[in-house]
């Protein structure tokens, strides 16, 4: 249909997208409890993939594939550190979903720690696999990579097919979890305030945020029209949001811990607070390789749309302001009460 910036863009390939976007937020729309279903046919599609590619690296895989097993440039490792905290994004819905669960506070945080702890090995396992199933003059000529290295380590091209249909499910999951999560926060916002009333409304039938799940949707079936390239600028651009968002949750428990000890917490994160500075000094360290003159700084489209989105967010954090500025803890709860009951 046209290009954008060299990259040619198909009606095909924006009618996939389109209908995505909204299919995964009719999910939603219906009910928390079918997404949940969804999510885990798709999750369970993904781990026996991944544990085909794994044992098959293992058993069939070799390490000379996987020489040199480091380079001295560290460009290329910032490119891919710079996209990890996008990476990270999902495990987050644990709970920002935890409002419609049916679990214990306290066994939420260790939940949340197990996925933390399962996504990494898997990480790490995948990267293993692929190293060991694929030369790296393959690697750096293949455009899917771990699927040429699942049919080199069983021999056939039906199982590059079932590499792909998993790695579908895990984008499927990961889109699944994005708008499970954000229309939990805008909700939430809007709640208290934060957002104008319209993102707060309730399903009266499906008990969901409606409004909230269809404008994530929508924005996400605009989106196709503008190409592969914008995947990636709001990939890179994401991840430092992220980042300052981890940085502001790490601040908020340093500070909660310091000025409010006496605040009920079903789950605590250790006895000190050396995790909360760990967090801290990490998050910062990321920031850093963002700006320009890093080797993996941002471009300017990413700039671009920071800015967008930094504008939008200053206008609401001071339009909203005198609302929700006398808001407390102990009126949050209560108001929480008071819903629940």
């Amino acid at each position: 249909m046209y290009s954008v910036t060299g990259y040619d863009v198909y009606f095909t390939w924006v009618l996939v997208g389109v209908a995505g976007s909204l299919f995964i937020a009719w999910i939603n729309y219906i009910g928390i409890k079918f997404a949940s279903f969804v999510q885990m046919i798709l999750t369970l599609m993904i781990v026996l993939v991944g544990l085909l590619l794994i044992f098959g690296g293992a058993v069939n895989g070799d390490i000379a594939n996987a020489d040199p097993l480091w380079v001295t440039s560290t460009t290329g490792l910032l490119a891919v550190m710079i996209m990890t905290p996008f990476l990270f994004v999902g495990f987050d819905v644990i709970p920002q979903a935890a409002e419609e669960m049916n679990v214990k506070p306290r066994s939420i945080g260790k939940l949340l720690i197990a996925s933390l702890i399962c996504a990494i090995v898997f990480y790490l396992a995948v990267i293993y696999a692929v190293g060991f199933g694929l030369g790296s003059a393959e690697r750096e000529q293949s455009v899917l990579p771990t699927a040429d290295a699942m049919v080199n380590l069983f021999g056939g091209e039906i199982f590059g097919t079932i590499l792909v249909l998993g790695g579908i499910a895990g984008i499927m999951t990961s889109w699944n979890a994005f708008i499970i999560g954000g229309s939990r926060i805008i909700f939430a916002m809007a709640d208290t305030k934060m957002l104008p009333k319209w993102f707060a409304k309730v399903h009266p039938k499906y008990g969901t945020p409606s409004n909230a799940i269809w404008f994530i949707g929508i924005l996400s079936a605009i989106s196709p029209f503008f190409g592969a390239p914008m995947l990636g600028w709001l990939v890179d651009a994401g991840g430092l949001t992220i980042v300052v968002a981890y940085l502001m949750v790490a601040v908020s428990f340093l500070f909660l811990r310091k000025n409010e000890p006496a605040m009920v917490r079903p789950f605590k994160a250790g006895r000190s607070s050396i995790f909360g500075w760990l967090a801290l000094v990490m998050s910062i360290f990321f920031a850093v390789q963002y700006l320009p003159g890093m080797p993996a700084g941002l471009g300017w489209h990413e700039w671009v749309i920071l800015l967008g989105w930094w504008i939008i967010g200053a206008y609401f954090a001071i339009t909203r302001y005198n609302q929700y500025k006398t808001l407390t803890y102990e009126d949050d709860i209560h108001d929480l009460d008071e819903r629940i009951s």
